[in-house]
């Protein structure tokens, strides 16, 4: 489920007024940049807040505001770019995109322009820092922290790479043929399986195999009859 864009106002309670982070499953700070605008959608810019980029997500905390701000996590974000291009945005900025569940409900109209925010529709987000120096290393930052924060592996993508090989003792080799059963018993690894139990492939791929080796006997005994003939 994509977490998207959410309202965060959870301040340590000593008067530093940064974000209580979940310390307990690991979550860092990374990064404090202070004096930091943010514009969501296509909304005006907000007031200047700071800032806090922790190795799991991005926190922005009004500092007008105690009781405003937003929280992302990075598995969130599909794309970060530093913007200074005037036409684009009219400050130079990071340009965010983030992921939002899709709703078949929603129609076309621009619902981040709207009086009423609903954060889980925002797609795009600019922090705009009023030192325009800081960017690079904001960047640079932002691109540390996506790294530890890889898109998980789908349980149906693990199980498409690792059923693809089976031991011989798995498969049902017809004939009777002494040497090809010496050599499925012999090397099992060698041996091509199928796919979520399907045994359809298996026999023709180890069916070849057998008939390769066949081949080759056939092949050697040739050679070993026209040797003699030369003597």
């Amino acid at each position: 489920m994509v977490a998207g864009l959410r309202e965060f106002a959870l301040r340590s309670r000593d008067g530093s007024g940064k974000p209580v982070l979940d310390e307990s499953n690991g979550e860092e700070l990374m990064h404090v940049q202070p004096s930091v605008a943010v514009a969501l959608g296509n909304r005006p810019v907000e007031s200047p807040g700071t800032l806090y980029i922790t190795s799991r997500k991005l926190i922005w905390l009004s500092d007008v505001d105690m009781a405003k701000g937003y929280a992302v996590d990075f598995l969130s974000i599909s794309l970060h770019a530093v913007s200074r291009d005037p036409e684009a945005y009219s400050s130079p900025c990071i340009y965010a995109q983030i992921e939002v569940e899709e709703d078949e409900d929603d129609d076309d109209s621009d619902t981040e322009s709207t009086e009423v925010l609903d954060l889980s529709k925002i797609r795009e987000m600019r922090l705009v820092p009023s030192d325009s120096t800081q960017l690079e290393t904001m960047f640079d930052v932002f691109c540390e922290c996506a790294e530890l924060n890889p898109e998980p592996v789908e349980e149906e993508e693990e199980e498409e790479v690792h059923n693809w090989v089976f031991s011989a003792d798995q498969m049902d080799v017809r004939g009777g043929d002494e040497d090809a059963e010496w050599q499925i018993s012999q090397s099992p690894t060698s041996v091509i399986g199928h796919s979520n139990g399907d045994e359809g492939l298996a026999q023709p791929m180890l069916e070849l195999q057998i008939n390769d080796q066949r081949f080759e006997d056939a092949e050697e005994m040739i050679h070993e009859s026209e040797t003699k003939d030369h003597h």
